[in-house]
C-alpha cells in the first residue's frame, strides 16, 4: 500500500472515531440523565410515603386525642359514651359540603392532619382561634385573645403567618385598641375561601379520607354473633 493510500486509510479512521465519540458521549449523557430521573422518581415516591405515614399517625393521634377528650367529659357527665373514630357514615358527610366538616370534630381532627401533611395548618388553626375569638364574652379576655391572634397568625414574619393583604392585616392592626367580635371577620374569610377551594378538595381526594369512608372488614367473631 502507497503512503498517500495508507494515509487516507489513517484520516478515516481517525473521522470514524470522532465521529464515534460524540455519538458514545451523547448516549453516555441522556443515560445520566436517565438515570438521575429515575433517582429523582424514586426521592419523590420516598417522601411521599413518608408524608402519608407521618400523616396518618398524626391523624391517629388527633382522633384517639379527640376521643379521650370526649370521653373524659363523658366521665364528669356521668355518661359511659366512647366513640374513637368516625363511622363511615359520618365521614362520607364530610364531602357534601365543607361545612360539615368544619362542624364534626373528628373531620377538623382528620383535615387539620392533612393541612399539617401540606405545611399550612395555620390556616385551620387561624380558623378555629377565630371561632373561639367570637365566642368570648369578657372585653378584657377579647382584647387579650385578639393581641394573641395578631401575634400568632398576622403581624409580618408571625410564627404561623397566614397569607392576607396588606390592606386587611392594616385594618386588624388599627382595631386592636377597641376590639370587637369583628375584627377578625375579613380574614376569616379569606382563609375560610382557600382552604374551601384548595385543600379541602384534596383532602376528600386524599387515601387517608378514603379509608375512613371505607366499611371495616367484617371478623370471623363478628360473623359468629
Amino acid at each position: 500500500m502507497g503512503r498517500a493510500a495508507a494515509g487516507q486509510q489513517s484520516a478515516a479512521m481517525q473521522s470514524a472515531v470522532l465521529v464515534a465519540l460524540p455519538q458514545d458521549g451523547g448516549r453516555m449523557e441522556r443515560g445520566g440523565r436517565r438515570r438521575a430521573e429515575l433517582e429523582e422518581a424514586d426521592k419523590g415516591r420516598m417522601m411521599k410515603r413518608t408524608i402519608i405515614k407521618d400523616w396518618k399517625k398524626k391523624l391517629s393521634y388527633f382522633l384517639q386525642n379527640s376521643s379521650r377528650s370526649s370521653k373524659m367529659k363523658s366521665m364528669k357527665a356521668g355518661k359511659h359514651h366512647t366513640y374513637f373514630r368516625p363511622s363511615p357514615e359520618e365521614a362520607r358527610l364530610w364531602s357534601e359540603a365543607f361545612d360539615e366538616l368544619l362542624a364534626n370534630k373528628y373531620g377538623v381532627a382528620a383535615f387539620r392532619a392533612f393541612l399539617k401533611s401540606e405545611f399550612c395548618e395555620e390556616n385551620i388553626e387561624f380558623w378555629l382561634a377565630c371561632e373561639d375569638f367570637k365566642k368570648t364574652k369578657s372585653p378584657q379576655k377579647l382584647t387579650l385573645k385578639a393581641k394573641k391572634i395578631y401575634n400568632d397568625f398576622i403581624e409580618k414574619e408571625a410564627p404561623k403567618e397566614i397569607n392576607i393583604d396588606f390592606q386587611t392585616k392594616n385594618m386588624i392592626a388599627q382595631s386592636l385598641q377597641e376590639a370587637t367580635h369583628t375584627c377578625f371577620s375579613a380574614a376569616q374569610k379569606r382563609v375560610y375561601s382557600l382552604m374551601e377551594n384548595n385543600s379541602y378538595p384534596r383532602f376528600l381526594e386524599s387515601e387517608f379520607y378514603q379509608e375512613l369512608c371505607k366499611k371495616p372488614p367484617i371478623t370471623r367473631a363478628a360473623q359468629g354473633t
